[in-house]
């Protein structure tokens, strides 16, 4: 719980540090389901910077930064890029973040550094609020000595400020 305390006081002083403000994502999963064995419930918190974004023709690249502990104190915080792909009221968000992984007392991921891809699949609620499913891969592209990777699942709260 205190690093729980930590992290949520961490995400609360990055989201107020931006002059705009962003999207702030909160999501409760299942880190590492497909490993009977070291899968743990997981809170990821994550916030979408408005300002530097880069238009595309096929949507808008956006910095984000975040981090989530799960109940075995494994976490991991990272820095990277995403991407929102609106198709009506439906809203896809692939991202790359690579980041520093701490395994507490859960999943050896074989490395301090490690890149975590997700996609989120969504329905845009209105008033800036999404809410979707999220699948996560974690990885150290073979840096370590081992990479047995970890596939998360998430439920996704977002709201644009």
């Amino acid at each position: 719980m205190r690093q729980l305390s930590k992290f949520i006081h961490l995400f609360i002083f990055l989201s107020m540090t931006q002059a705009n403000a962003g999207d702030f994502n909160a999501a409760l999963g299942n880190f590492d389901f497909s490993d009977n064995g070291k899968k743990a419930g997981m809170v990821d918190l994550t916030y979408g910077f408005t300002e530097n974004n880069i238009d595309t023709s096929i949507g808008q690249i956006k910095p984000l930064v975040g981090a989530f502990i799960t109940e075995d104190n494994a976490s991991m915080a990272y820095a990277g890029a995403k991407i929102d792909y609106k198709l009506g009221a439906f809203m896809i968000t692939p991202s790359f973040t690579p980041g520093f992984y701490s395994k507490g007392d859960g999943k050896d991921l074989g490395n301090v550094l490690e890149f975590k891809s997700q996609v989120n699949i969504g329905i845009d609620l209105g008033l800036s609020t999404i809410l979707s499913l999220g699948y996560s891969h974690i990885s150290n592209a073979s840096l370590g000595d081992k990479n047995p990777g970890a596939n998360s699942y998430s439920f996704n709260f977002s709201k644009q400020f």
